[in-house]
């Protein structure tokens, strides 16, 4: 395969299948040899570093998983690629038609490895077969930035995440349990860009991200504010929250559960999971004229018994 070849990078830069734990640089077979404690605990692992690249698939860098292709010359490759080389071996430019390898995938059987998320905590050792499933859940996986002001990519731990927030992003930091947001907008006629603010909040040994912005949704703008669980969603279950709008004598008000940063932002806002204002109704609690807006926005976050 022609290391230049724009077709190939391309097929690279569109895996369908999680990649192989990037930073999981296994023991050297010399290094295993000479530490028998850790021959005796996980003997496999010795192996497993031996069959990696095995069990690579050439075009889009992933791990492999039944069912395997190989052409007549034993190149191998994924399921998800075969047809996109359009049955053309990606080594040998042989034809592949449907010859499995099943020895490669017997011996991907027997392989035991350390879960990708290693160096956030996991100490699990995991069967192949069996490491891609827990990764997908595995609660030692990393969070993305609950950033909603640009596509930030950072991810990290809940203190990594929250550090990131506060001097990367800027965000403001509150102490407590209760909050009094004030919002204001000049032209409230105008959402030609999602307008935001963001608030992290710690309370109950927590951290929980306030959301307040605007939307457009059809012809004319929304505004919404929702809290987020810095966490996983079980632990998001055992808090709720309450938020008031109000003005003019009128008031609303919305209880809920936190979401957990699992969901990503735009789902969590386009499930309309919180305290919904249409613009007219914002307009109103404002006040005056109606040609600027200004709601403050009141909650508090409690956890349940």
């Amino acid at each position: 395969m022609a290391a230049g070849s724009p077709y190939f990078d391309d097929m690279r830069s569109k895996p369908e299948v999680i990649d192989p734990p990037a930073n999981e640089d296994m023991m050297d077979v010399s290094e295993r040899v000479n530490d028998p404690a850790q021959n005796a605990l996980k003997p496999n692992l010795t192996v497993s570093s031996s069959f990696r690249e095995l069990l690579e698939c050439p075009v889009c860098l992933n791990s492999m998983y039944p069912p395997i292709h190989q052409c007549s010359n034993g190149h191998t490759i994924c399921s998800n690629c075969k047809p996109r080389v359009h049955n053309r071996c990606p080594t040998c430019r042989h034809e592949l038609g449907n010859i499995r390898c099943l020895a490669l995938e017997k011996v991907a059987s027997s392989l035991e490895l350390p879960c990708k998320y290693q160096s956030f905590g996991c100490i699990g050792i995991y069967p192949y077969y069996s490491k891609l499933k827990h990764e997908c859940q595995c609660s030692f996986r990393p969070y993305n930035c609950p950033y909603a002001g640009s596509e930030c990519t950072v991810i990290g731990d809940v203190p990594y995440l929250v550090a990131h927030l506060k001097d990367d992003h800027k965000v403001d930091m509150h102490n407590g349990s209760t909050f009094n947001h004030r919002y204001v907008k000049s032209n409230p006629h105008e959402v030609e860009n999602a307008t935001w603010m963001l608030t992290v909040f710690s309370c109950f040994g927590q951290y929980f991200c306030l959301h307040f912005e605007a939307f457009q949704l059809g012809m004319a703008p929304v505004y919404i504010a929702f809290l987020r669980f810095m966490g996983d969603d079980n632990e998001a279950k055992n808090y709720s929250y309450s938020l008031e709008v109000g003005g003019n004598g009128r008031k609303m008000i919305w209880q809920g559960v936190p979401r957990s940063i699992r969901d990503s932002h735009r789902k969590a806002r386009d499930s309309f999971d919180g305290l919904i204002i249409q613009r007219n109704m914002a307009l109103f609690f404002s006040g005056g004229d109606r040609k600027e807006l200004k709601l403050r926005v009141t909650g508090r976050i409690w956890k349940e018994q």
